[in-house]
């Protein structure tokens, strides 16, 4: 029984070891400086890409309503329309079907300048004199890997996010996570691209990943010694269930021989 005792500790023992990390492994940002000044790209916006669902909306004011509403076959948002949440999707091409005017080419644009566009073609055929153009992204999503539940789609609403806010959307990262080893996956012209970044020092603010774009897919790593807790932690298990079986075999076997 002695023996089995100082094995179930020696597991412990080997656990506890297993689990110990150091700050200097997980604390975020660990350069930061008082008063640090951090320059970001104001002025990002995404760009369409092929595949990117696009909800576009025509409004006309006063006399021209009635002139909007073919072009809006999928409602508009103050609409209940159930079609609304449809929205165009833009093709291989990087083309969407826009009623009327035809084939638009939109890959490469800025939701700004899709409005503008549309606009000046409302404009210059003559269907409106001055319509009012809405888009949006509808599928502006982050995809998260590796997290503790397996994985997490985050929507954005405002179509513009950080690396560091993903994360704290995903819900952080565990104590078992590489910092360095965390990668921002993004399709740029039919290639996927990887970037590495490192939560754990400000050089990420200036890494060109920093501000996620529409689909961009976080990949997290996590240290060998997690899976070897938890491959401790199952052994650990065992061994207490065999030795709780043993403490009762020879409880049992010491009170039969009347040695109790």
């Amino acid at each position: 029984m002695k023996s089995i005792k100082l094995f179930t500790a020696l597991a412990c023992v080997a656990v506890l070891a297993c689990s110990c990390i150091s700050s200097k492994e997980v604390s975020y940002l660990q350069n930061l400086k008082h008063n640090q000044t951090v320059p970001l790209n104001g002025n990002f916006e995404a760009v369409i890409s092929p595949y990117d669902q696009l909800r576009i909306t025509v409004i006309g004011v006063g006399d021209e309503k009635e002139l909007a509403e073919p072009f809006n076959p999928f409602g508009t948002t103050q609409s209940s329309n159930s079609n609304a949440s449809v929205g165009y999707l833009v093709d291989v091409h990087g083309n969407i079907q826009f009623p009327t005017l035809g084939i638009i080419h939109v890959k490469g644009m800025t939701r700004i300048q899709l409005q503008d566009l549309i606009k000046t073609k409302l404009v210059a055929g003559g269907y409106m004199n001055d319509p009012m153009v809405d888009v949006r992204f509808m599928n502006f999503r982050v995809f998260v890997l590796g997290t503790s539940d397996g994985g997490k789609v985050l929507n954005i609403n405002n179509e513009r996010c950080t690396f560091l806010e993903a994360l704290a959307m995903a819900g952080g990262l565990n104590q078992y996570t590489k910092r360095d080893k965390i990668a921002v996956m993004r399709e740029v012209d039919g290639k996927i691209i990887t970037h590495f970044l490192d939560p754990r020092s400000t050089d990420v603010f200036y890494d060109e990943f920093f501000l996620l774009q529409q689909n961009d897919v976080i990949v997290t790593q996590s240290f060998r010694r997690a899976y070897a807790q938890d491959a401790f932690g199952t052994g650990l298990n065992i061994v207490g269930t065999i030795a709780s079986v043993l403490s009762s075999v020879a409880m049992i076997y010491l009170m039969v021989s009347g040695r109790f």
